[in-house]
């Protein structure tokens, strides 16, 4: 997250962006020390007075329950109602894919994942809890708003984006109510956009094309559970959790955006961290604050340092995580004075 800010501040000063930074310690060791994660009337503060929000990856072993980051992080997600979960699978050179013979061209769309419902609501318990004959209950919950909206929003993009396919994942064949209600209203939604190709594939099948034959996906509407899945695979394709940026979004409201990799305590203080999702992070986080310009400067330095092999190394180069985000800014230095 340092070298994400270093991006940022160096934008800040040389472009006159106007951006403020507030800092929260609402890390693990406030929550060890306090035992407090989002602090009273935090999500009123959110919405009131900030635009966006950029959270660093949570998870810390000395917290076993990972009650720290469930609550900070899903009770962002469900509290500020951020219901698109955008991430986006793009390949940024050929190398760095562990698929044979692809090109950056053939792994390239991006995936709203439904993020406040599904089966990662909460719903459920036990019934005889710790006996022989103990039943543990996960429900799922779609309901028409919520699966309309992200169907919606997946739609939306792809024509703003001039996106000529939407795929949508299920496993309707299994899971009958909860699919049979995202088929009707995939259907209903995609018929006023005729000039966007819908179509449906199960889950287990898209897993594999998404390996056999990333090139046509454009755009890839799904759950919860199942957009959680597909976009770390996605991750792997593109190069890594490493790589991955995320956005947790609702249109016109503060939004959350974070990298996808989590915490990744055993590189913890070693230096040698990706820090490549971070900085795209902040630059999706740019680019749903008006300033796409900034937002692709961000990305064509990135794909300058990795094409010049300027990464740490679970990317094949031998920089520190300071060094490669110090790489990337002097990409934009370097733009900046041609």
């Amino acid at each position: 997250m340092r070298e994400a800010l270093r991006v940022l501040r160096h934008l800040q000063e040389a472009n006159g962006l106007e951006l403020e930074f507030v800092d929260f310690d609402w890390g693990a060791e406030k929550f060890l020390r306090e035992g407090v994660t989002l602090p009273q009337d935090a999500l009123e503060m959110l919405s009131a007075k900030f635009d966006a929000i950029l959270a660093g990856a949570f998870g810390d072993p000395r917290v076993p329950s990972n009650k720290h980051a469930e609550d900070i992080l899903l009770g962002m997600r469900r509290g500020l109602d951020l219901y698109i979960n955008l991430r986006p699978v793009r390949l940024l050179n050929d190398r760095l894919t562990p698929l044979r013979d692809r090109k950056t061209d053939d792994i390239d769309f991006v995936v709203f994942r439904e993020n406040t419902e599904g089966p990662y609501c909460g719903a459920g318990g036990f019934l005889k809890y710790g006996t022989d004959d103990e039943i543990a209950l996960q429900d799922e919950v779609n309901t028409r708003c919520g699966v309309e909206r992200i169907i919606v929003a997946a739609f939306e993009y792809a024509r703003a984006n001039e996106r000529k396919r939407v795929t949508m994942a299920d496993k309707s064949n299994v899971q009958r109510f909860g699919g049979d209600l995202w088929q009707r209203v995939f259907k209903e939604v995609a018929a006023g956009y005729p000039e966007i190709t819908a179509n449906h594939q199960y889950v287990d099948a898209m897993a594999v094309f998404m390996v056999l034959d990333p090139a046509q996906y454009d755009v890839i509407v799904s759950n919860n559970l199942f957009g959680d899945i597909l976009t770390d695979l996605g991750a792997a394709i593109q190069g890594g959790l490493g790589l991955a940026a995320s956005g947790n979004i609702h249109p016109g409201k503060v939004s959350l955006f974070e990298p996808v990799h989590g915490s990744a305590p055993p590189l913890a203080g070693k230096g040698i961290a990706n820090p490549i999702g971070s900085i795209l992070t902040s630059a999706m986080m740019l680019e749903y604050l008006g300033f796409q310009m900034l937002s692709k400067e961000i990305e064509e330095a990135v794909r300058a340092a990795i094409s010049a092999n300027e990464t740490t190394r679970d990317l094949g180069g031998q920089l520190s995580t300071e060094q490669a985000g110090m790489a990337v800014t002097a990409r934009l230095k370097d733009k900046a004075k041609k």
